[in-house]
């Protein structure tokens, strides 16, 4: 059973024929998910998406492929315009974090394509189309909920409402037609094939119009002389409060994207880290229009002004979330006491490993990188739980390494957990426990840009509690530092470089003697059976 609870929810929704895929913040897929509006996704690659992204919203892929429908009614003039044309009493429903409410039906036999606003606030997940699932939560801690008593545990999805099919069928005279899709079809406006203004579309095109001029900026005085004027051309003298209704109806509506667009860029700047760009923002929300893009330009300097983002460097257009959060110092549940563990070449007589410290370990390949982490592992696994994390061994190659320590198997297996992982680490660490990585790959993957090796360090660091994490990394040959500069030593405690059998220590805070500064000793080893150390020379200051 696994402890995260979006991860658990997606394996049951799976199991109940569902097809499962995981979403960003912003409502988008991790994943390319056209593969899955066609076959289920496994079990194994839903176990491997929600660990490499564990607080993943869950989406349900809608349409024949997992039997179910969704109706999204936006808000409460939503619930009501839908209640009108759906007799139904007990459904599976689900409140979204925006108070709006998704209602779940069986899949029609005949395939429905999505539709946006057929009825007002109100869209519809057919086929091709996703609906995100409790317990999801979103970038702003908001959470998708059943309603007590009809989550899809509780009662199974009815057919889909006679009366609704009918009303969007019935679309199709209205402006509106059917594009074939595959096997379904798919609800848009015609191409025109139509007038505007004549009996029976008088009121909706009306509001179109208004619409059109709110969102290029025209101002009520202007829209209403505009509308007027149209309803002198057919003959009829303007009723004003009619109009009125009508321009304060598309501001609303105006109001109601804007508002919805600045909750969706407030869950990107939520979600991003380091500094980010307006354009980043962009390509996020795939935003394509000026009017879109404008809005969230100006969301993002009212945001500037409420201290939610800063300006960050001299470029235009590009920001960094102002972090708030901190964690208080709780002096009285401190021991002061440093951990108990045993190094290779007895570094214990000069450091100190308390909880919360990161120890890297930096060096040339065949140096010895790989032995001296194996050595920490064997040297306290008696005493502490231990991971291990190897990104280049499998089994077999890491068995035949650790063989050559005459220690049998089963005791490795029960005393040191191993793991196969190459990447994201922070995103597995075990907070309380000595957490080894061997190593930070700097070849692909989050090491491609090594300047960015000091923040993937910090990311770990962040999540240790009483626990320490040792990191392999790599470096070049005649040089102290590892791939990534002084990124590699400036959050560790203790960092070591290792090469042509050599191990020197380049940073050490913590130190055993206050009074003798172990910075800079240098010691000399033969490594034997690419596990045993024999020393040729003891530490000598270089």
């Amino acid at each position: 059973m696994t402890d995260n609870p979006f991860l658990q929810a997606a394996l049951t929704y799976l199991s109940r024929g569902y097809s499962v895929i995981p979403i960003r913040p912003d409502k988008k897929p991790f994943i390319r998910w056209e593969k899955y509006q066609k076959e289920k996704g496994t079990a194994e690659e839903i176990k491997i998406w929600f660990t490499r992204w564990p607080s993943s919203m869950i989406g349900i892929v809608t349409g024949s492929i997992s039997g179910i429908v969704v109706v999204d009614a936006d808000s409460q003039k939503g619930i009501d315009e839908f209640a009108k044309v759906c007799p139904v009493a007990q459904i599976p429903m689900s409140k979204t974090p925006r108070g709006g409410v998704h209602f779940y039906f069986k899949a029609p036999e005949k395939p429905i394509g999505n539709n946006t606003r057929a009825l007002p606030d109100v869209d519809f997940r057919g086929e091709r189309g996703y609906v995100i699932a409790p317990p999801s939560i979103n970038g702003t801690g908001k959470g998708y909920e059943w309603f007590p008593g009809l989550s899809l545990d509780d009662i199974e999805p009815p057919p889909l409402p006679e009366p609704y099919i009918v009303f969007i069928n019935s679309l199709a005279v209205k402006g509106y037609e059917w594009k074939k899709e595959g096997d379904f079809n798919r609800l848009q406006v015609t191409s025109g094939d139509f007038k505007m203004f004549t009996e029976g579309r008088r009121d909706n095109d009306l509001f179109h119009v208004a619409n059109i001029m709110v969102k290029g900026g025209g101002k009520p005085e202007e829209i209403t002389q505009v509308l007027e004027n149209l309803i002198i051309s057919w003959g009829e003298n303007p009723d004003q409060k009619w109009v009125k209704e009508k321009i304060d109806s598309a501001l609303k509506r105006m109001e109601r994207k804007d508002r919805n667009l600045s909750e969706e860029v407030r869950d990107f700047i939520v979600t991003s880290s380091g500094f980010f760009l307006t354009s980043e923002c962009f390509n996020r929300l795939q935003l394509t229009s000026r009017e879109d893009k404008k809005a969230v330009v100006l969301a993002l300097l009212r945001f500037k002004k409420e201290g939610v983002i800063e300006r960050h460097g001299d470029k235009n257009g590009c920001y960094r979330r102002i972090d708030r959060e901190y964690i208080k110092i709780d002096l009285q549940s401190a021991s002061g006491k440093p951990l108990d563990m045993r190094w290779p070449f007895g570094i214990e007589r000069y450091y100190r490993p308390f909880p919360k410290n990161l120890i890297t370990v930096m060096g040339t390949p065949d140096a010895g990188k790989s032995a001296f982490l194996f050595n920490v592992a064997r040297e306290n696994m008696d005493k502490f739980k231990i991971h291990y994390f190897s990104s280049e061994m499998g089994a077999d190659e890491l068995w035949d390494r650790l063989a050559n320590f005459g220690i049998p198997k089963e005791e490795w297996t029960k005393k040191c957990e191993l793991i196969e992982r190459s990447s994201n680490f922070s995103d597995v660490i075990f907070p309380d426990d000595i957490n080894i990585i061997d190593y930070l790959d700097m070849t692909g993957g989050e090491g491609k840009e090594f300047y960015k090796v000091g923040e993937f360090l910090e990311h770990i660091y962040e999540k240790l509690r009483a626990g320490i994490a040792i990191v392999g990394i790599q470096k070049n040959y005649g040089q102290d530092l590892g791939r990534g500069g002084l990124g590699t030593i400036e959050r560790p405690r203790l960092a070591l470089a290792m090469e042509s059998s050599k191990i020197k220590i380049i940073k050490c805070k913590n130190w055993v003697d206050k009074k003798f500064n172990p910075n800079h000793l240098q010691l000399e080893y033969k490594l034997v059976d690419g596990c045993r150390f024999i020393i040729q020379k003891d530490w000598y200051r270089v």
